[in-house]
């Protein structure tokens, strides 16, 4: 209860949102079948919750409208998110069945109407329906920045902003991401809000892009080409 009510008032997160999210970090801590190895409580909330409201901090992610979580997994960052930004509607990409089933019944005790679990490649959701209908793209702790900006760049709408989580990051990853976007009409903008205290308290780094040109023909590759053949 303490916990939530920090986040609440730190991110001044709107009503039913601290409900939401104690609902969550009990699942995540008490259910067998969460497809996460993270379940200490105290540790949920640092290392999944709080964590995933970071996104917050980033210009164009509490405006959007509509946001993509790839590769959700446990449902990270989008259902936080989703409680936190109850206008948006929020897709939570997930290849692995069990754990889309997992995010949608998350999703359902969380009371959110606004969270849906997308079973589907996201290569294949960007090829269809996601195409270019995203104004955010957010990913936690699934690949190398070429493979997720690849990921990213066909969902978003121009004008629209990926937010990738990331510690420990080497300089040659960084310039990596940098090329790969330039390569499909993505700018590298950097680290998010390096000013921002709630930032700083973290050892996440959250390096954004923003889609600012037109998406090459040939994207999306098919599944796995991304990761198998990086564009750098």
């Amino acid at each position: 209860m303490k916990r939530a009510q920090e986040l609440s008032a730190t991110w001044q997160l709107p009503a039913g949102a601290q409900d939401a999210l104690e609902r969550l970090a009990e699942r995540l801590s008490t259910d067998p079948h969460a497809p996460t190895s993270v379940t200490e409580p105290r540790q949920v909330w640092a290392v999944h919750i709080a964590d995933s409201l970071l996104a917050l901090a980033v210009d164009g992610v509490r405006s959007a409208e509509s946001i993509a979580d790839i590769g959700s997994g446990a449902g990270l960052p989008g259902l936080p998110v989703a409680a936190a930004l109850p206008d948006a509607r929020v897709d939570l990409v997930e290849s692995v069945g069990r754990k889309s089933e997992w995010i949608a019944a998350a999703a359902r005790e969380m009371g959110l109407g606004n969270a849906h679990a997308i079973p589907a490649r996201i290569e294949d959701w960007a090829a269809g329906e996601g195409r270019e209908a995203y104004d955010a793209a957010l990913v936690r702790a699934v690949d190398s920045l070429p493979v997720l900006v690849e990921y990213a760049a066909p969902l978003l709408r121009p004008g629209g902003v990926l937010v990738a989580w990331k510690r420990n990051l080497e300089p040659d990853e960084l310039d990596q991401g940098v090329r790969a976007a330039e390569l499909l009409g993505m700018t590298a903008e950097g680290f998010a809000a390096a000013d921002d205290a709630r930032l700083a308290a973290t050892d996440t780094q959250l390096v954004v892009y923003r889609r600012t040109g037109l998406l090459p023909d040939g994207y999306p590759r098919r599944p796995g080409r991304a990761r198998k053949r990086p564009l750098a």
